[in-house]
């Protein structure tokens, strides 16, 4: 199918027209969470920008195959393959003296929901990597056996001095080279006893007496490399070459890179057509840190149970916050810009709740401002394609929402709109602001009595404006005294009054 999307790869640094493999068809992998610990807020931006990314694929036509693995073996503490390195799956069970299933199942059902709570699809397929240790021994033996690993003391290791020398590929993604790799060794050889080179990393490890998970294979009782796993799993479900790998920017070195060789090590194939990478999310101008006290979870994002922000604000805010910025580009976390986003969210719904509530007056004199809405729907397309670039097609939805509100009050006439550019106009809002951006009207999204919240606030409205007619000002200026301090404001225009939360 045709396609005027363009993506930037991360492979090649340039913004590529995207082709599909397969005509009509996506496989997207995208690296899931290692199950730990409660999800942290950069994960969400990230799950949360593949989501639109898996959103828009569909919208245009696509049909997906989204992976999303859950990582529950193998991430060591500071990625160490030293014998006696601790998973930090096993380390939290230790800890907390729990099997570690439980810990994994408790985390990813935490995970999970807070996915939920962002309104974030649910992928194609979840994977765990402790259901795919067959797939990733074999694919172990298969680097082995194309000369591209060694095995020592009943470890594994990935030769990537070997790799990069004979096929010229190895840093292609993340722009390391070689040399580089060559010169750390002089610096840290004597901390790598077992490794022929630094840069090696372990696709098998050979687990220490006291490690928890383990499993029996032909070099020893242990457990797969933690990049071995999304190597593994993707081929399993979308084949040895795919359209898309997604993941933070903090993973395509070593770990995305390290999949690259893993794959073409064991097939001679690359794994994915575009690379897309998420960056990173800051808060108050610098990096996330909790040593420094810089740091907030989603939950008190929630509550506003933070020193950080001055009150808390909803899931649904907090999305279309993340989509003030472009995926590839950091975002800034501070109060401010919540404070503006959540100004933002409200406008841009209650635009569509008075598109959607616009009747079609009957004339089809069209003039230039049927135009301008055609072009700036055009535009809303345009911007989404390039990139999926999310911060300027809400920048044209803003626009409409200008217009929408001057036709409302009159200053604009629909009468210069035909009825075929006000039904594009309904459908492209609609389609953008739940379809492709995922958000949800507040009410909606937190209560299942929206129909009844309405319902009293209509009654509210009633009471007030009868109290107007009948001159009993105290009335009329207590409901709106007592709305405001809830947040709540009354419009009154031409075709009544209406009500906005903010």
């Amino acid at each position: 199918m045709e396609s005027n999307l363009k993506v930037y790869n991360s492979l090649t640094r340039e913004k590529e027209t995207f082709r599909s493999i397969h005509d009509g068809k996506v496989g997207m992998y995208v690296c899931g969470p290692t199950v730990y610990s409660d999800v942290h807020l950069g994960n969400c931006r990230t799950f949360t920008s593949f989501d639109v990314i898996y959103r828009y694929l569909m919208y245009l036509g696509y049909k997906v195959r989204y992976v999303r693995n859950i990582t529950d073996v193998g991430h060591l503490e500071g990625d160490n393959v030293d014998i006696s390195a601790e998973d930090k799956i096993s380390k939290k069970a230790r800890l907390e003296e729990l099997e570690p299933m439980e810990i994994v199942q408790h985390y990813t059902n935490g995970f999970q929901s807070m996915m939920r709570i962002f309104n974030n699809l649910p992928p194609s397929i979840e994977p765990r990597a402790t259901g795919h240790i067959i797939e990733q021994m074999n694919m172990v033996q298969a680097i082995l056996d194309n000369g591209y690993a060694y095995e020592v003391n009943g470890s594994v290791y990935f030769d990537t001095v070997k790799f990069a020398q004979e096929t010229g590929s190895y840093g292609q993604l993340s722009g390391r080279k070689i040399e580089d790799l060559l010169a750390e060794s002089r610096d840290n050889l004597k901390n790598q006893s077992e490794k022929k080179h630094p840069s090696d990393f372990a696709i098998w490890i050979k687990a220490d007496p006291k490690h928890i998970m383990r499993w029996p294979s032909r070099w020893s009782e242990g457990f797969p490399g933690w990049h071995l796993e999304c190597s593994a799993m993707s081929t399993k479900y979308l084949g040895t070459h795919f359209d898309i790998h997604g993941g933070g920017n903090d993973l395509k070195f070593p770990h995305h890179e390290n999949e690259v060789a893993q794959n073409q090590g064991a097939c001679g194939c690359s794994p994915a057509k575009y690379w897309l990478h998420t960056n990173m999310l800051l808060m108050n101008g610098k990096k996330m840190s909790k040593s420094d006290g810089n740091t907030i979870t989603p939950q008190q994002l929630f509550t506003g149970d933070s020193e950080h922000i001055s009150k808390g604000f909803s899931p649904m805010v907090i999305r279309f916050f993340m989509m003030q910025s472009h995926y590839r580009s950091t975002l800034d976390l501070t109060d401010e810009a919540l404070l503006a986003a959540e100004k933002g969210y409200r406008r841009l719904m209650e635009a569509n709740k008075t598109l959607q509530e616009m009747v079609y007056a009957g004339n089809a004199n069209a003039g230039a401002l049927d135009k301008e809405i055609n072009q700036l729907i055009q535009k809303v397309h345009e911007e989404m394609n390039d990139d999926f670039n999310t911060p300027k097609a809400l920048a044209i939805l803003f626009e409409l929402a200008t217009k929408i509100n001057s036709i409302k009050g009159g200053q604009l006439s629909m009468d210069d709109l035909t009825e075929n550019t006000l039904h594009l106009l309904k459908q492209t809002y609609s389609d953008f602001i739940y379809t492709i951006f995922g958000l949800q009207d507040e009410i909606e999204a937190g209560s299942e009595g929206g129909e009844m919240v309405d319902g009293l606030m209509n009654l509210i409205i009633d009471i007030r404006q009868t109290a107007r007619e009948n001159k009993d000002w105290g009335t009329s200026d207590k409901i709106r005294d007592t709305l405001k301090d809830l947040e709540i404001v009354l419009k009154d225009g031409k075709d009544g009054t209406s009500w906005v939360k903010g």
